[in-house]
This record gives C-alpha cells, structure tokens and sequence, in this order.
C-alpha cells in the first residue's frame, strides 16, 4: 500500500524562518514570479484555478504595493501594478446579483462584491467571503500604494471598499455561512477601512464604518460564540472549534487588536489560543471540527499563532501547519495566487516573536505535556489524543462509543454520571493527573473509576483502577506517525522485531507478551496486550473499506453533507468500530478490582514493570522513574481525591 499521509500536517509553524532577511528575500522572490506570470491582459489570476478566484487578482497587488514600499526597486512594478488593478476593476467587481444568491436583503443594490468564481450562477455561495477577502486586500492597497497607483486607481480602490463593505452588511445577510472566522474577517476589513477613512480626513464616514464593525463584534458575533471545555469559540458553519479555521481567527483577532488596541480582541484572542494550546499534542497534532477535522492551514494562521503565543508565553506555534502554504498560498504558476495574501501583509507588519521555549511540563485544565509526550481530554475528562515516540493515538471507539478507558464487556467506563473530580500533583520533571469518576454499567451498578495520567519528557503512563472484575483497558487507536513528509497513517503495527500485522483484516487478533511498536511508537502494558481488528464495513476505520482513508475523509464520508459543508464530526460518531488495543489487568491487582498500567513513548524505552500494593494512605503504584499513590475513590475527609507523586532516578 502507498503510504497515506494526512495532506496538510508537516512540520511546526514556528520552524518557518522569519527574520527580517529571510522574509525580504521570501517577498523578492514572489514579486518576480508574480510579474513573470502577469497575463497579457493584466491579470494576475492563477489561470488554473478552480475556486477562489474572485479575490486572486487584488491580494497579489497587495504584495506587490507591500515589496514597493520595501524591498522592490524593479521599474517594471509599476506598470505591472497599475495594469494589474485596471483589470481587476474592469473585470472582477461585480454590481448585479449572482444568479442563484439566496442570502441578498436588498435585491439590485448596484453595490460592489467579488465573486467565488467569475461566472455568473457558479457557486454563488461562496461570494461573501470572496468579497470579505477581497476588502481586507483593498484596505491593505489602500495602506500601502498610496504614490505607486494613479490618483484615479486610489479613488477607485477607496470607493470600492466602501461599496464592498455596505454589500457585506446592508445587501447580504450578514455571515451567510455562520463561520466565525469570515466574519472576524469583516469585522477587521471594516475597522482597517475605517482607520483609513480617518486618516484620509473623511472622519464621519471612518466614524460610521468603525462604530458598524464593533457593533456587529459585540452585538453579532461574541453572543453566537459556542463553548466547549469552558472557552468561547467563534461558531464555524454552526459549530465550534475547527483545525482549519481557528488559528485563521487568531489572525483576524491579532490584526484587530493591532488596529484599534482594543482589550476586547485580546482577551477573546487569548481565550482562543489558551483552547488551541490545550488540544494541541507535544508535537503539535490534533484533529477535530465541524468543517475540517484534520486539515490544517499554513500562512493564514501564522500570524495569530505568533501574536497569541507572546502574548501567553506559550509555544502556540509548535501547531502542524501546512508547508505547501507556507508564507502565502502559491498559484499552480509558482506565483503567489493572492488569496490570504492579507495575512501575508500583515505577518511583514507585525514585529511580535514566536515563543519557542516553555517551561516544561506544562498543565492546563485539558491537558499534560512534557517535551514530546502529552495527553488531552474531552470536556469529560476523557482521553482522546496521546502523543509520544514521535506518533499520535487517538480515541478508539467499540460498538459505538468513543475514547480511551476500561472496558467491561461492551461498556466503556469513560462517561461521567454526574460531577467528577480531579487532582493533579508533581514532583521534580514527572507530573500526574487523577481523574475520579462515577460510571454506571450496563447492569445499573455504579462504579467509582479511578483514572491516572503520568507525563513524563518522553512518555505518557497511565493506570486506571476499577472495582470490578473482569475489565480490559482500551488504550486507544495508533493513528499517524511522524515522517519527512509529514504524519503518515499507522496501518500495521508489529512485536518487536517482529512482521507486521496488518491492521485491515477483519476480526483478526495479535497477542504480544506485553509490548507492542506502532509506527514509532511502542505500547507496553504492565501485563497481557492484544490488538483485535474491526470487522468489515464502511462504519469501520481500517476496515478493508476504509484503510486507505484517514479519519476526516471517513468522516466525510459518513456526514450529512460529503461536499465539505456538513460536520466531520458527526460523521466521525457514526463510527461504529476501531482496531481495539486491549491491556489485561495487573496480576497483583486488590481482590475485586482491576488495576491497568499502561505506556507510551519510543522503542527502546526502559522495562515497563510496575508493582501494585495497598497501604494505609491508598494503593501504591511502582513503575519506572517514579511512584504514585492513589488515594479512595471517596476521597479525604473533606471528599477530595488523594494523590502523591514521587520521582525517582
């Protein structure tokens, strides 16, 4: 089998160089392919393109009028330029309605827009945000070409924005798609437009323009934010987070706050990135969102990773980013194509650093991380993701329920009833979190399940103790590893040494003497581990069906709308099995119970032998470079958990 690489995810977004040098350079050299792919006509379009074409042409004058103002001496960008923006205004600024557009208040408004696509009745949903994105490339041609265009081009730019804005708020509705981050886009291309007004003595006008856009951020757009784990999320296509989309509204919120230095866009800002930088793997992985699971983006999200990991002392930018975007999208031509070129822009103009050095580990409400291992949790405090060795696990699911924990029978003992509670504790370089939960099973008996989460610099341990018999541990599904060309589909794992084992192959079992190497990753459990395949079907992952897919086309595959507007997501819960890795229970575990030890990190790592004894404070847990007291499942005398962690050589 080809190898299956998740298309997007290749290396961290702050390894890109960005010092003044390296960008000049970066910006020289788009300059020159964009004049050497310039149409006869003047056009600066990727004549390849298929989508997204509406706003192309502008965004590439944007750099251009970005590289005259610093880097360019090159006689020819002028006339390319002004040749450039002649077409554009002849040929891209539409002023009758789009054939099929259902989203128009004001039918035959004369008002400028950009189109999706130049042809009249092609996409016409896709219009708002061309012309969102087609704004935010005016204001920056207005900032920066002012003695590069004629005095008539100005005038025109300048009246088109202010046309392109009234199209977005008084013809359309307003945010057609319910996605956030286009409608942060609006709100920032307003407030840039306004500040230009202002500084262009049409104060009134700038006045007015500014008052809408912040009247729409706090009125519109913060009250239809939706939470998840405790952190307002801007609502993208009527859900919330995105891999794709959120770190382009860490974008949007960084230029707005650049722009007017208004608290507000921080603070949203950096309860977004605090939401990112708890999902996010040590490595940067992550997947999930109601458009795009597992897509992430490239140059449009540098600038608010950078921005937002100063401002919180956190290495956002360890985030997989997408290399064939890197510092702007690159047209089939090897040009810039010119859309989000307005990040681009905005990246040149900022001068905040990446913070690339974190005090490790790191805890937050969602999370532990070391320097190459970490675990994050659902709003239940259910695993989903672990990373270690340089791969990923993420959540199995069995008979339809998702997440990593123990299973008794066909039950997995992960779904809180009620409250639950944790502590978390430390000692030297090792931390650990302790989750308690009330569980019931399938024969209405509560349990009190008791989950432990140990992270040190190059793995994750975790033990799990359950008062009943009979349980095995699902320790979750091997997914993707780390490869030069970017994080490759686990789709056999092996014995050490041993031949692979072909994950495909319904029902089929591997039983291993206690370890297991999956891509770079090994799995060892303290006592009996196997693998069991999923049966065949397209609701199965890594069925004979769906080997060849990865988690997000499976579940576009199996959402209400495959075309791209439905929600992965959902498809993903309609999953009905994974490849199961099953661990048995210590053989010394108290009578009655079943006590799980498990971990996560590279070949080669130390013996994995782990001791289990009860004491007089709770029971005691001995394993490699540390120990771990566990307290009753009720608590202390004040009904908090108990936990005590030592480190150990």
């Amino acid at each position: 089998m080809e190898p299956i690489l998740l298309p997007s995810q290749h290396a961290s977004s702050h390894d890109l160089p960005d010092d003044p040098v390296h960008l000049d350079a970066v910006l020289a050299a788009a300059v020159d392919a964009a004049l050497a792919a310039q149409q006869a006509c003047g056009n600066f379009e990727d004549p390849a393109a298929d989508d997204d074409v509406g706003d192309m042409g502008l965004g590439v004058l944007s750099l251009l009028c970005l590289a005259w103002r610093g880097v360019s001496d090159d006689p020819a960008l002028t006339d390319a330029v002004r040749r450039g923006l002649d077409f554009f205004l002849a040929h891209r600024v539409f002023r009758t309605d789009n054939p099929g557009e259902p989203f128009l208040r004001v039918r035959h408004s004369g008002l400028p827009y950009a189109r999706y696509l130049p042809g009249d009745g092609e996409h016409p949903f896709g219009d708002w945000p061309s012309t969102v994105w087609a704004m935010l490339h005016a204001v920056n041609v207005l900032e920066l070409g002012e003695g590069l265009l004629t005095g008539d081009q100005y005038a025109a730019v300048t009246e088109l924005a202010l046309g392109y804005w009234r199209w977005l708020t008084e013809a359309s509705v307003f945010n057609p798609q319910q996605t956030g981050n286009q409608a942060l886009g609006a709100i920032v291309a307003g407030l840039m437009l306004g500040r230009h007004l202002d500084r262009v003595s049409r104060d009134r006008e700038g006045n007015r323009v500014t008052t809408a856009a912040m009247r729409l951020y706090t009125d519109v757009i913060r009250p239809s934010r939706v939470t998840d784990r405790g952190f307002a999320l801007p609502a993208e296509h009527g859900a919330g987070h995105d891999q794709n989309y959120l770190p382009i509204s860490l974008s949007f919120l960084a230029q707005a706050h650049r722009v007017t230095a208004d608290r507000l866009f921080l603070d949203d800002g950096a309860e977004l990135a605090r939401h990112l930088d708890c999902r996010l793997s040590a490595r940067g992985f992550d997947y999930g969102g109601p458009r795009y699971s597992e897509q992430h983006c490239g140059a449009e999200g540098l600038l608010g990773l950078r921005y937002f990991g100063a401002h919180l002392a956190t290495d956002l930018g360890r985030y997989l980013s997408d290399r064939r975007v890197t510092y702007y999208p690159v047209a089939r031509t090897g040009a810039p194509s010119g859309h989000f070129a307005f990040t681009t822009v905005w990246l040149y103009q900022d001068d905040s650093k990446w913070h690339r050095t974190t005090a490790f580990p790191v805890t937050s409400a969602y999370s532990l991380r070391h320097r190459t291992a970490s675990v994050s949790f659902t709003s239940s405090h259910t695993p989903y993701l672990i990373d270690a060795g340089r791969a990923a696990v993420i959540e199995s699911v069995v008979a339809g329920q998702h997440g990593i924990g123990p299973l008794l029978g066909c039950t997995l003992l992960t779904r809180p009833l009620g409250p639950f509670r944790i502590r978390d504790a430390r000692d030297g370089d090792v931390v650990a979190r302790l989750v308690t939960k009330a569980v019931v099973t399938r024969e209405q008996v509560l349990l009190s399940v008791q989950q432990l989460w140990v992270a040190e610099e190059q793995r994750v341990t975790l033990f799990a103790v359950v008062p009943a018999a009979g349980c095995e541990f699902l320790a979750g599904l091997p997914y993707v590893e780390e490869t030069e060309a970017g994080q490759r589909k686990i789709v056999s794992v092996a014995l050490p040494g041993g031949a692979p084992f072909d994950l495909s192959e319904p029902g089929a079992v591997l039983h291993t003497s206690g370890t297991l190497h999956a891509g770079s990753l090994a799995i060892t459990s303290g006592a009996s581990l196997r693998v069991v395949n999923p049966p065949a079907g397209r609701t199965s992952f890594n069925s004979p069906e769906t080997i060849g897919l990865t988690q997000e086309q499976l579940a576009f595959s199996l959402a209400d709308d495959p075309r791209g507007y439905g929600n992965p997501d959902a498809g993903w819960q309609r999953v009905t099995d994974t490849n199961h890795v099953l661990a048995g229970p210590l053989p010394d575990s108290p009578p009655g119970s079943a006590v799980f030890a498990v971990r996560y990190g590279p070949h080669g790592d130390a013996p994995f032998t782990v001791g289990v004894h009860a004491s007089a404070d709770g029971l005691v847990i001995d394993a490699p470079g540390f120990s771990v007291v566990v307290g009753d499942p009720a608590g202390d005398a004040e009904g908090e958990p108990t936990l005590r962690v030592t480190a150990r050589p």
